[in-house]
């Protein structure tokens, strides 16, 4: 049997403000306080692992023994069938580049850009089929944790479009849409991403349904 959260104080192990705010979002009627990593000056931990469920783990585990809180993890990425899965794990490190004051920081410009310049490479017949999977992890100080992977399908379409999302939002299209997940309302992606698959899993388990 799975142990149970209950309600109460739980810290979200992220840094990224959009990610905090939409976890926040689906974990509000269920009497959660939450508060990030960032916001308790936790460090963010080294992400080696080859897999979401490893990165999650380590997020989540890092944050649960630093604060002596249950901590929940997402680690999240697009994969593109085309690019044998890729960027996958490493969706966020596509990102990475230098600005020009020399501190590190995340263009997700370029990042979408390095996607469609790779599908464009492989001709005008190359697949556009892609998903973003979640993983959601919930650690406690005690070391004992629980999983929940959640995914949704769809295409990569180009230029990029819409405001509304984050990371790869504007270039993914879900499967049966027209809209990106940047043009979305926010509260309807939040019923059919790959996030709220996940949180559907992790809700059903720790609260019931």
């Amino acid at each position: 049997m799975t142990r149970k959260i209950g309600s109460g104080k739980l810290v979200i192990a992220t840094h990224n403000a959009g990610k905090l705010k939409e976890i926040s979002a689906l974990l509000a009627p269920y009497g959660m306080d939450c508060i990030s990593a960032g916001a308790l000056g936790l460090p963010e931990p080294p992400e080696t692992g080859t897999t979401f469920v490893e990165n999650a783990l380590i997020k989540a585990r890092a944050a649960s023994e630093a604060s002596g809180l249950p901590a929940l993890a997402d680690d999240s990425g697009l994969s593109v069938a085309a690019l044998d899965g890729r960027p996958g794990v490493y969706t966020a490190d596509w990102a990475e580049r230098q600005h020009f004051e020399g501190e590190p920081g995340r263009d997700w410009f370029m990042a979408m850009g390095k996607v469609e310049g790779m599908l464009q490479a492989r001709g005008p017949d190359a697949p556009r089929d892609a998903w973003f999977s979640c993983v959601l992890a919930l650690a406690w100080p005690d070391g004992e944790y629980a999983v929940y992977e959640g995914r949704v399908d769809g295409t990569i379409t180009w230029p990029p479009r819409g405001e509304k999302g984050f990371g790869y939002d504007p270039v993914f299209i879900p499967q049966g849409g027209t809209q990106t997940f940047a043009e979305i309302d926010p509260d309807a992606k939040h019923k059919i991403s790959h996030r709220a698959d996940a949180f559907d899993k992790l809700v059903a388990d720790q609260f019931g349904g």
